[in-house]
Order: C-alpha cells, then structure tokens, then sequence
C-alpha cells in the first residue's frame, strides 16, 4: 500500500516533536523537520521514486539516515524509532505542540507538573487555574492555551487544500482508470479551491455504476465503507478523511455539479432567481413545470436565469452574482500570466538549493525573472545574513546576470520588520536592492493597535516595497496576530507599497477576503511561493488559486508584469 507524502511528512514531524519533548540535539530535531518540509514539498511521491530506485539521498538535505527512515516508512507504513518514542512518551504531547501557546518545553513541564498528557487534561487545568500558577506561565499564558484549544477543535475536522490535492488526483486517476467512466471531478469546497478542504465530493458520469462502485470502494486508501448504493456510496480514507461518489446521468450532469460544488450560499442565490422567473433548479436540472429545460451542462444552469458562467472560485455569495448582472465578473489570472517569482530563499540563509539551482529551476518554468530574498540578519533561525555576506550576494547576482542574459535574478531581501518598526537592515544597504520583501517574524503577540502601527511605520520608510506574509498565520496551526488590515492596505494604496499573498500552502497568505480588498482599494498583490527549494517553486499553483477566490485579475498583480515594467514600477516605489 502506497503512501502519500503527506503521510511520510507527518511521521517525520512527529519524531521530530517528540525528540523535542524528549530534550534531543537542536540540531537532529531540525534535521527531522527539515526532512518533513522536503518530503512535502516534493512534487512526485517518494514512494513512487522509491520504487523507480531513485537515490534519495539527492534531495535537499535527505542523509543516509533519513533516506533509509523514508525507506522504512514507505514499506510498512512505520518508523522503528518512532515506534520507541511513542512507547516512552504519553500520546498526547505532541498533540499538545500543535496549541498555539505551547512549545515542548512547556509541554513537558505541564506533563510532569501537573500529569497533563490530553487536550481533555490540559483544558480542565487550565479552567481551574491550576497552569497560572506554575512559574513561567501566568493567566495571560493560561487564557492564550483556552484560546488556542477552542481554536485547534474549530479546525481539527478539516485539512489543507494541498493535502487533499494529492488525495483527489490519486482517486480521480483510480476512478478514471476505469474504462466505464466518462466523466469524474471532484466537487464540494475543493473545486472552489478553500484553503481547507471538509470532505471531498466525486460526481461521476457513467452507464455502469455497479463497476464504479466496485472501483470507488476499492480505493486503497479505504480504511471503511459508511455506505454503498447503486449509485452513491460513502467511505473514510486512513487519513480520516470522507470521500462521498456519486453517479449521475449525462442529463444532469452539469445541474449536479453546480449543486454540489457550492456554496450553499451561492446556490440558494441562484435558485430564487430561477424561482422568480418560475423555474426550479435542483440536482437532477433546470425545470419549468415538469419540463427539463437545462442541466447538461453548468454554462445551462447559469444561461436558463441569465447569468453567464461565474468560475467555481467565486461561488461564495459575494457579490459575484450581481457582477454577472452587470457583466462585471473577473477575468480571474492564470498561472500562465505569472511572469516570475519575488520571494526564494537559497542556501546562503535558509534555503535548500544554492542560488544557481535556483536561477535553473525558474528557468526551466519560463520565467523572467526570480528575486532572491534570503533573510536579514534578525531571524537567526533561518540563518539571517549580516549586511557584509548580503553585498557578496549582490556581486554573486551581478555575476550570475551575465550568464544568463534570458532570466533577470532581482537584488532582494526578506528584510525583519523590528519591533519598533524599523527595518532589520540600515537605509544605505537597502538602496542597493532592486527592492524588498518586509515580514514579520517576532513579537507576534503584541496588540492589534501596536502591531498595526509597527508596520505603518515601516511602510514609511523609502525602502519598503511589500509587506511579506502579511498576517502571519500557520494554517490549522497558528493563528494570525492581531493587525488591522484594513489601516495596512489603506497605507499601502497612499504610499504606493504592495501586499504579497505567500503561496506556500501552509500559509496562503493573504487570505481571499483581504485580497479582495486590497484588488478594490487599488493596492496590487505579489503572489511569491517563498521558496526554500526548487520544488517550492511549483507552490505558484497554490497561490493562484487563492488569488482567483479573492478576484484577482493579471492587472492587480505585481509579478504578472514584464521585467521593465516591474522594475519600473518597484523603483518608483523606492525612490
């Protein structure tokens, strides 16, 4: 039985949280998590790989030792080592890592101060407010775990887009494999591409749906089957994930599709303008009286209440209705209109892949250009370079752009946006960037007042260019700091700066609401995967889709212009 990567990842994660827990080397604990982000963000399955005798050990920071862990988990779905750790250590803590508020230091001491080892456990503590008082906590500490909990079960029951990316197109190629089926896409909040996915919806045209049913339940990711019938069946995959199929007939197919890929919002728009010129759509079609008028096709479902076709992305109720009135609607980008990317990291800070490999792979996507934007000097962490290495940089890029006259590599930085609200490196050193990605990295806790105001005031300084990541948050995994958007992207349209959406897909940030608002107030978006490797770069993906669900057009976007006029448009931003 093959494995995703997802999976391979996570097992790796949790080693890595459990060494943690355990008081191991910094230094191997980060060499698990590395390995995690690698395996993720692979575009082939290493299980695949494994099988085709591939050398893992030539991907980015994959050893002798971690190659034959990947090896061992792939065959038989288990880790030795990690088999040991879980028998030493409760269940429950690493769990307890993934509460905003919680790392493994506190982890452990809540475990061995008060026995705590259950999200069950450490909530009852904290409502009694046994955890304020253990040194080093407090009840600000105490209301941060309360908020954290409340917000880790709201999230628990859904998954990130990417990972039911990689689940949907296994599924899909199982199904299409099947001689009998015509047609299979997967509907539901994942064709309109949600950064989280609840379940996953397969509509399927077929003449034989006994044999799709056979195909379907026969998945083998399938841990249960809830229900089959002739033509509908329910499953649960290992990774707890439900699955629903259903088969309709090519008449309907389209008013199906439409129905179950939503909203439910959208959908109940669309109905009571059909109710009102005395039609009703369902599932099965568009019908006057009796009469099946429509429902072949989505285009059909539309065209019957005078609507164009309104992109999946869009169906969230939010105006798109009353755009296709007014023949309004978005000519929403493409990943073929991405012209380069504006945030990669190379092995001079934190990144996988030196600058040339980099330089290579963006290439080899067609691009014109690839900003380096290696961290400055306050993210430790991730080996944040001091001004010194950032000028050798600079020369190397010079170097490396008369090598290669078809690709133009931009002088950036992915420059600390300090407490203060100073920039993490002097003006004079930022002048001799092409521009700059300004993020934050510390000091997330501070209050929505401060922390707007810290980056208003970083916005007026000359030298800001965009304002990376802009909210900070970890998907499922940490919540965005507090920060009046709203003010921010006000600033931005008065100073002429930019916002990026970050198309990793742990982060797809901005989210689609404030791209929309940053699109109507006039402040354009650079959508950058913030690479760390060459495989990241394929992240682009994960990024138009959001950009699409928050209506972006090739116009409001920063790096879907050409070189010079990017460089225009950044250098009059700077000056």
């Amino acid at each position: 039985m093959p494995f995703h990567n997802q999976e391979i990842a996570a097992a790796f994660e949790k080693l890595a949280d459990l060494l943690e827990i355990q008081g191991a080397n910094q230094f191997r604990v980060l060499a698990y998590r590395n390995a995690a982000r690698t395996i993720e963000s692979q575009p082939k399955s290493v299980a695949d790989m494994i099988d085709e005798g591939e050398d893992l050990q030539e991907l980015p920071g994959i050893g002798h030792d971690l190659a034959a862990k990947i090896r061992e988990y792939a065959s038989t779905g288990r880790i030795r080592r990690l088999d040991e750790l879980e028998r030493e250590i409760p269940e429950g803590l690493s769990i307890l890592m993934k509460i905003e508020g919680l790392g493994p230091k506190k982890v452990k001491t809540l475990h061995d101060r008060l026995g705590i080892s259950s999200r069950h456990d450490l909530e009852t503590a904290a409502r009694s407010g046994e955890i304020a008082r253990i040194r080093g906590f407090g009840p600000k500490t105490e209301q941060k775990i309360l908020r954290g909990l409340s917000t880790a079960a709201a999230r628990s029951t859904r998954i990130k887009f990417i990972t039911a990316h990689e689940i949907a197109r296994a599924y899909l190629a199982h199904l299409n494999a099947l001689k009998a089926v015509r047609q299979a896409v997967v509907a539901g909040s994942y064709r309109r591409k949600k950064e989280t996915v609840g379940d996953l919806d397969i509509l399927v045209i077929c003449e034989e749906p006994g044999l799709v049913m056979d195909r379907f339940t026969g998945f083998e990711e399938v841990s249960s089957v809830v229900s089959r019938g002739a033509t509908r069946s329910t499953v649960v995959l290992r990774s707890g994930l439900q699955v629903d199929i259903r088969v309709v007939p090519g008449e309907s197919y389209g008013a199906a599709l439409h129905y179950f890929t939503g909203s439910k919002e959208h959908g109940v728009a669309v109905r009571k303008i059909a109710q009102k010129s005395g039609l009703k759509i369902n599932e099965y079609g568009v019908f006057r009286g009796e009469e099946r008028i429509a429902g072949r096709t989505e285009e059909e479902v539309y065209r019957s209440v005078g609507l164009p076709f309104i992109e999946p992305e869009l169906r969230e109720n939010r105006g798109e209705i009353e755009a296709a009135r007014r023949g309004d609607l978005p000519r929403l980008i493409t990943l073929e209109d991405i012209r380069g990317d504006l945030h990669a990291h190379t092995t001079l800070s934190d990144g996988k892949n030196t600058l040339e490999e980099m330089v290579e792979a963006a290439r080899s996507r067609g691009y014109e250009y690839l900003a380096v934007t290696n961290h400055s000097p306050q993210v430790t962490v991730a080996h944040g370079i001091d001004s010194t290495v950032l000028m050798k940089q600079i020369e190397e890029i010079d170097r490396i752009n008369e090598r290669y006259p078809d690709i133009t590599i931009l002088k950036s930085s992915e420059v600390d946006i300090l407490k203060d609200g100073s920039l993490d490196y002097p003006d004079e050193v930022l002048r001799q960037l092409d521009f700059t990605v300004c993020s934050i990295h510390y000091h997330q806790h501070l209050s929505r007042e401060k922390q707007t105001e810290r980056v208003l005031k970083a916005m007026d300084n000359p030298c800001f260019t965009i304002f990376g990541h802009p909210t900070g948050r970890l998907i499922n995994e940490r919540e965005p700091y507090e920060i009046d958007l709203e003010r921010v992207i006000e600033a931005a349209r008065e100073n002429g700066r930019f916002l990026e959406l970050n198309a990793n897909p742990d982060r797809l940030d901005l989210d689609d609401i404030y791209c929309k608002a940053a699109r109507d107030a006039g402040v354009m978006i650079a959508i950058s995967t913030d690479a760390h490797s060459v495989f990241n770069l394929g992240y682009m993906e994960m990024g138009i889709n959001q950009a699409r669900r928050g209506w972006l057009e090739p116009r409001n976007v920063l790096n879907c212009l050409g070189i010079e006029d990017l460089k225009r448009r950044v250098k009059r931003v700077s000056t």
